[in-house]
C-alpha cells in the first residue's frame, strides 16, 4: 500500500509538471490525480502526450530511423542483424532523444517566423499551446537523454554525443545566412546510420582485417554510403518542402535554394539529388552483397522518387505535403524492410 501511494504521488507530481510546462491550467496539490487510474486524468495525460508529440512532429521520425536500423542490422549481420535488446533499445532512445532535441530547438528558433507565416501560425509555440519554458525544458531534457543513452552504449558514442547535438541543432539557424540550408539538414540526419554503426561496432574500420574477401561487407564504407544517401535524399525533399514558403522566405530575407535559384531550377536540383541518393543506395547494395529482395525494393524506391517529383511539379500545397511525408515515409520503410530481409534471411537470396 505504501509503495502504491508513493507511485501515485510521483505520477501526480510528474503530470502536474507536464501540464504546467505545456501551458495547461494549474492543478491543486490536494486533488486526487491517478488514484485507481482515474479516466479523466488518464485522458488529460494522453492529451498532453499527443500535444507534445505533435509539437515535435514525432511521426516524422520514420525518415531517419529506418536508415539507422538498417545500418544497425548490417553492422550486426554476423548475428542475423540483431545486436541484442540492450543496444537496440539504446539506439532507439538515442535516436528519439536526438530528434526531439533538434525539433524542439527548431521550433524555438523559428517561433517568430512561424508566427508571421500564415501556414505555420497555428503551430504550438506561436498559438500559445506550448510555453517557451516548456519547449526549452523538452529540448534540454532530450539532449541530456541522448548523452545518457550514448554513455551506456560505448565510450566512442558518448564522446561524440556533444558533436551530434551541435550538428542536429545548428541546422535550424542556417536559413538565416546560407542558401544551402538543405545540405545542413541532410548532414544532421545522416548522423543516424553512422551513429547506429558505431553503437554496434564501437569502431569505424574501413578495411577490417578478419573477413577475407568479404571485407567490404563489414566495412564502415557501408554506413558512409548510407549517410551520403540520406544527405542527398534530405536535400531533395527539403527543397520540395520549401516550395510552400517560397514567397514568405523571400519577403523575410530567409535563405533556401528555392529562393536563390527559383522554383524550376530548384526542382531540377532536387531531382538530381534524389538520383544521386538512389545511386548511393545501389552502391550500398553491391558492397553489402545484397541480391534479389534488395534490388526489387530499389526499383520500387525509384518509382516513389519519380512519383514524388511528378506530384511536386503540380505546386499544390496538398500535393507537396503528400510528396514530403507519405512517399518519403514509404521510401525509408521499404528500404529498411528489404535490407532486413537480406541480412536476417540470407538463405532466401537467389545466387548467380
Amino acid at each position: 500500500m505504501k509503495h502504491f501511494f508513493m507511485q501515485n504521488l510521483i505520477c501526480a507530481a510528474g503530470l502536474r509538471l507536464g501540464l504546467r510546462l505545456g501551458g495547461a491550467e494549474s492543478v491543486p496539490l490536494d486533488r486526487p490525480v491517478l488514484t485507481g487510474l482515474n479516466p479523466r486524468w488518464m485522458r488529460i495525460l494522453f492529451q498532453q502526450l499527443r500535444k507534445w508529440s505533435e509539437f515535435i512532429k514525432f511521426s516524422h521520425t520514420v525518415f531517419a530511423l529506418p536508415f539507422a536500423l538498417a545500418s544497425m542490422a548490417v553492422a550486426a549481420r554476423d548475428h542475423r542483424g540483431w545486436p541484442g535488446w540492450r543496444i537496440f533499445l539504446l539506439i532507439l532512445a538515442a535516436m528519439v532523444c536526438a530528434r526531439t532535441c533538434a525539433m524542439s530547438f527548431n521550433r524555438i528558433a523559428d517561433r517568430e517566423f512561424d508566427r508571421a507565416n500564415p501556414r505555420t501560425a497555428s503551430r504550438h509555440l506561436p498559438a500559445g499551446r506550448v510555453t517557451l519554458g516548456g519547449a526549452w525544458a523538452l529540448c534540454l531534457l532530450s539532449a541530456a537523454g541522448l548523452v545518457a543513452a550514448s554513455y551506456w552504449i560505448n565510450p566512442v558514442c558518448f564522446y561524440l554525443s556533444p558533436v551530434a547535438l551541435i550538428f542536429v541543432c545548428f541546422y535550424s539557424l542556417t536559413k538565416r545566412f546560407t542558401d544551402f540550408t538543405h545540405v545542413f539538414l541532410g548532414l544532421a540526419l545522416a548522423l543516424a546510420p553512422i551513429g547506429a554503426w558505431l553503437a554496434v561496432k564501437g569502431n569505424f574500420q574501413l578495411f577490417p582485417a578478419d573477413h577475407g574477401w568479404q571485407t567490404l561487407q563489414y566495412s564502415a564504407v557501408l554506413p558512409l554510403l548510407l549517410a551520403g544517401a540520406v544527405v542527398f535524399w534530405l536535400i531533395g525533399f527539403d527543397i520540395i518542402y520549401a516550395l510552400q514558403d517560397h514567397e514568405f522566405d523571400r519577403a523575410q530575407g530567409l535563405h533556401s535554394l528555392v529562393v536563390r535559384w527559383g522554383v524550376k531550377n530548384a526542382l531540377a536540383a532536387s531531382f538530381l539529388s534524389h538520383m544521386i541518393m538512389w545511386g548511393a543506395l545501389v552502391a550500398f547494395g553491391f558492397l553489402a552483397g545484397f541480391r534479389l529482395a534488395y534490388w526489387v525494393g530499389l526499383v520500387f524506391i525509384l518509382g516513389c522518387l519519380l512519383m514524388e517529383h511528378w506530384l511536386a511539379r503540380r505546386r499544390s500545397l496538398n500535393w507537396i505535403n503528400d510528396a514530403f511525408f507519405r512517399l518519403n515515409a514509404v521510401i525509408s520503410i521499404v528500404f529498411l524492410i528489404v535490407a532486413l530481409v537480406e541480412v536476417v534471411f540470407p538463405f532466401l537470396r537467389f545466387k548467380r
